[in-house]
């Protein structure tokens, strides 16, 4: 599939045939890249020049990495939704992040039932290294937040659907900043709840629970926005 690269400008030409690839369709969207070691070892080149080549392709908007689940090939459209979802969120009206949470409620629920039907244990050690990672966040926000997107990506990963993946890459993809206002001493805690009887759901997998276990799981996310919302646009108390 690869040609061995015999220049000095050694990533620029893993970029290269990797670009063509996609052009060609040889790889698509969703479809995960050899691992390092691996791709170093059919451009006979060093893991060094393949990094390089990884985080040219990022910044292209070709591939995203995914810390200890891969790099994958993006959907460039799916890139320009979330650009425009983010301009929305962060420009448009103040109902625009409910609308987003709505969103997730009529998607994510079926997403959960077809990941339970189609799940691979792959899948499951990605959602069960998130659960362990949001446990130990304890008070920082910042890194339950981040556990709590790589799990809900594991899972829309784990429906075998890439359609469905880019989707999701796009909405969840925004809450890496609308969601560290909502961060609270008991949020955290319901979330893991939930979190932990969608992963049983699978692990079992029972469509419907996981379905109705996710549903229950975006309720608690909707009524954290709302309340955010709201003391958002209270108007302040004047002091005297």
């Amino acid at each position: 599939m690869y040609k061995v690269v015999r220049t000095s400008r050694l990533y620029e030409q893993i970029v290269q045939q990797i670009e063509e690839s996609v052009l060609k369709g040889t790889l698509k969207p969703g479809d995960q890249l050899p691992a390092e070691r691996d791709l170093a070892q059919r451009f006979g080149v060093s893991r060094t020049a393949v990094r390089e080549a990884v985080k040219a392709l990022c910044e292209k908007g070709l591939v995203e990495a995914f810390s200890g689940r891969g790099t994958f090939i993006t959907d460039v459209k799916s890139r320009a939704v979330g650009q425009w979802l983010d301009r929305m969120v962060k420009t448009g009206p103040r109902e625009a992040l409910l609308y987003l949470v709505e969103i997730r409620s009529i998607l994510e629920p079926e997403i959960a039932s077809l990941a339970a039907e189609r799940r691979q244990e792959t899948d499951l050690a990605a959602m069960r290294k998130a659960v362990g990672a949001m446990d130990r966040a304890g008070h920082d926000s910042h890194a339950y937040n981040e556990a709590d997107l790589d799990f809900h990506l594991a899972l829309a990963e784990a429906a075998a659907n890439p359609i469905i993946l880019c989707l999701i890459e796009s909405i969840v993809g925004l809450q890496r900043e609308q969601r560290l206002p909502l961060f609270g001493a008991e949020g955290p805690q319901r979330g893991q709840i939930h979190h932990k009887r969608i992963l049983e759901a699978l692990e079992q997998r029972d469509p419907e629970k996981a379905r109705d276990t996710m549903k229950a799981h975006l309720e608690q996310g909707r009524a954290g926005v709302e309340a955010s919302s709201s003391r958002r646009t209270s108007p302040r108390r004047r002091v005297h």
